[in-house]
């Protein structure tokens, strides 16, 4: 199939490696480079962010993404606990964690520690919970006659150290109050 395939590869493979097809017509040559990379995880490039909001009741998935080869071994703690997969908490293979079912017992400073056989690094955040947003008021199935207005109704409550908008589709699509404004009106009860 003209392909090369290395396995467990050292320093010592990098260079330029050249391919060569030949028949009895002649012959053409391809040249590809060949980079080994080797660095310990390192987050200067993406930390984890700072303040993590998640929703009481809901999930969240907390990105632990370092610059690291080889890829790094994850573990997470939450202060000074270390986490191991359970029902609640569970690591992903990219050094993810994600919490379901949050509950204010697991706010919190966690922190991300990457190791490859190159060195190690930590990254920190905190979660805080917030209270979930809910629809207290659903809008209702509406029977209108052509030419006449109809109006639908949508109350959500939400945790007041969050901002709140509501969009609007018609079957799937966002309706664009802006564009539409000759059909669709958008009224904001305080």
């Amino acid at each position: 199939k003209g392909e090369l395939r290395m396995q467990s590869l050292s320093f010592d493979d990098a260079g330029m490696y050249q391919c060569i097809a030949e028949n009895t017509h002649g012959i053409i040559y391809a040249n590809a480079e060949l980079k080994i990379v080797a660095s310990p995880p390192t987050f200067e490039l993406n930390p984890m962010k700072k303040k993590i909001l998640a929703a009481k009741g809901g999930r969240v998935i907390i990105e632990c993404k370092p610059k690291a080869a080889p890829k790094p071994k994850f573990l997470w703690s939450k202060g000074t606990e270390l986490l191991v997969n359970g029902s609640r908490i569970r690591i992903w293979d990219d050094g993810s964690l994600e919490i379901i079912n949050i509950t204010k017992l697991d706010e919190g400073r966690y922190t991300c520690f990457a190791e490859n056989n190159r060195g190690k690094a930590n990254s920190t955040g905190v979660l805080e919970m917030t209270e979930a947003t809910r629809i207290t008021l659903a809008p209702l199935n509406v029977d209108v006659t052509v030419g006449e207005n109809a109006t639908m109704q949508c109350i959500a409550s939400h945790d007041p150290t969050l901002d709140l908008t509501f969009i609007w589709s018609l079957n799937g699509f966002v309706i664009d109050f802006e564009k539409e404004h000759e059909h669709y009106e958008r009224n904001v009860m305080v």
